[in-house]
């Protein structure tokens, strides 16, 4: 299986620059829809076979692999599959957008102590959606650091999603949070933490020549900004879109488009297949 190509200069740049210095680069990827599957209970969104068995072979070549997640830390460590193998022993992920950090060789967990505007907000959500024409079927997350409101469960997963944004924004702003709107989920939570702060963070923090981001939603673009400003700054960047039907935002921005979890398997094999 050969390497695909980029459709920008910039990313074929960056794609070279992580074939002949892997020493170098970081690779950062989304979690839900990247390398798993959107699946419509996502607490069964495990991670796919065959990107968690490329990511082994490509984790002793690379200087850093990185996962950034809306997720907890700890559903993310689940979903995985990262605790308790060897070759990841090397791997950090990046929980609530970046406000939680487990690292694999320790085994530690550094999170900051609850939002009250969380915590305020998670209480008041059932009595809004009680309001809501189908606002009840939708499922409530709480992510400890963050709640998020999911629909794809509803019958019309698309409408909820429409009907919720106002009112859910206006909780949020009450409570002085942040909705960050994805795949048929509002997630509110605090401001000031991104994709994109804790992909520049890390890249400096392991002092990265060449940096790939792969996501697939909304929530991605901040970290596609982050790979802009680091190219701006003289070091190579990829990103790559895990594309779907669902988001368009994140393909239009990306320097190369996979055929969603599946396709990013494939990237990682072949990636592997030359480092």
């Amino acid at each position: 299986m050969s390497l695909p190509t980029p459709v920008t200069a910039a990313g074929i740049a960056g794609l070279a620059a992580l074939v002949d210095q892997p020493r170098r680069a970081l690779l950062a990827f989304d979690f839900d829809g990247v390398l798993s599957p959107i699946v419509p209970d996502p607490e069964q969104a495990y991670a796919d076979p065959r990107t968690v068995a490329a990511l082994e072979r490509l984790a002793p070549k690379v200087a850093a692999i990185a996962v950034i997640t809306g997720r907890p830390v700890a559903v993310a460590q689940r979903l995985g599959g990262f605790t308790g193998r060897p070759e990841f022993a090397g791997l950090v992920v990046f929980g609530q957008y970046g406000r939680e950090r487990w690292d694999a060789r320790t085994g530690e967990t550094i999170a900051p102590p609850l939002d009250e505007g969380v915590l305020a907000a998670r209480t008041e959500l059932p009595a809004l959606l009680a309001g809501i024409d189908g606002g009840p079927t939708a499922w409530v997350e709480d992510k400890g650091a963050a709640v998020a409101v999911h629909t794809r469960r509803s019958t019309d997963p698309a409408g909820l999603f429409e009907r919720l944004r106002e009112p859910v924004a206006s909780l949020a702003a009450r409570h002085g949070l942040t909705v960050e709107p994805g795949r048929f989920v509002l997630e509110l939570r605090p401001p000031g933490v991104d994709k994109g702060h804790a992909l520049r963070t890390y890249a400096a923090e392991v002092d990265a020549a060449a940096v790939a981001y792969t996501g697939d939603d909304l929530g991605d673009l901040p970290a596609f900004a982050a790979v802009d400003a680091l190219r701006d700054n003289g070091l190579a960047g990829l990103k790559v879109c895990s594309g779907s039907a669902e988001v368009a935002a994140l393909a239009e921005r990306a320097d190369l488009v996979v055929a969603g979890p599946s396709g990013v398997a494939d990237f990682l094999e072949a990636l592997a297949d030359v480092v």
